[in-house]
């Protein structure tokens, strides 16, 4: 089923303080329920550009956008949100909050006037604290964790929000190798088990190419490639995308594993 639908979306930002510009331009693009779609791209193609259009955060200067068949502006926000969860690259807290009241925050769109948390509430919270590993540091504030602890309090919000989509940009960063696959294969999990539509953008080939069932490759403001995982990820479109000397060959389960060929 057809979720989430761009149609020659356009989108420019003006930076006056290095007076220069970025356009993203005629995105066409068709995410579909149960989807893994990776998004790839060097630094500055507008990969994070593209991600927070796609959940409102950005309002596109042209094009349209339709969610499960609606116009993507005309949907209330609550509903948006209980239908999109979007996870950030950096997440700055400023307020002392707790790991449970950061996650709790994501049960907000079901909250009654009243603001008080339902016994189904608290099970979203307890079911995402569990399957991100956090739940020794429920009490902890998220000042006093790690980068990569707190990495996935944000992911663990996203989740207690009991999205259809979740969008996700760059959440490996601050993560160290093993909970790095660990938030893949908990990604692709949710993915077969429960339908769960995942789009993430990464920087890590191999692990996108494990998991991913579909990527896009951009360049410069535009997709440039899309397809299924297998057949984008070759040597020539990783040199015409990256401009980096690639072997991929194929191993374990039959997935692409890319090694980088130092120029």
């Amino acid at each position: 089923m057809l979720l989430l639908k761009l149609s020659d979306v356009n989108f420019r930002y003006n930076s006056i303080r290095q007076g220069s510009a970025f356009e993203l331009k005629n995105i066409y693009l068709d995410l579909f329920s149960e989807d893994f779609l990776g998004i790839l791209g060097p630094n500055g193609c507008g990969k994070s550009t593209l991600i927070r259009i796609m959940c409102g955060l950005l309002k596109p200067n042209s094009g349209t956008m339709t969610l499960e068949n609606q116009d993507f502006t005309k949907i209330h926000f609550r509903e948006k949100a209980k239908k999109i969860a979007f996870v950030p690259q950096n997440i700055n807290t400023i307020f002392p909050f707790t790991v449970y009241e950061i996650v709790a925050m994501g049960r907000t769109p079901y909250l009654n006037m009243l603001g008080f948390e339902s016994k189904r509430d608290k099970e979203k919270i307890a079911e995402a604290l569990k399957l991100l590993e956090l739940e020794h540091l429920a009490n902890r504030g998220i000042n006093e964790i790690s980068g990569g602890e707190a990495q996935r309090v944000f992911i663990a919000r996203a989740l207690a929000q009991e999205p259809e989509i979740v969008m996700l940009d760059e959440p490996n960063a601050h993560l160290d190798l093993k909970h790095q696959i660990n938030i893949f294969k908990l990604l692709a999990d949710l993915n077969s088990s429960s339908g769960l539509t995942v789009v993430i953008i990464s920087h890590d080939l191999n692990l996108t190419g494990h998991f991913c069932k579909r990527v896009i490759m951009m360049k410069q403001g535009q997709i440039i490639k899309g397809g299924k995982t297998e057949s984008l990820l070759t040597e020539d479109n990783i040199e015409d995308i990256f401009d980096v000397r690639t072997e991929v060959k194929y191993g374990i389960l039959n997935k692409p594993q890319i090694n980088i060929i130092p120029s």
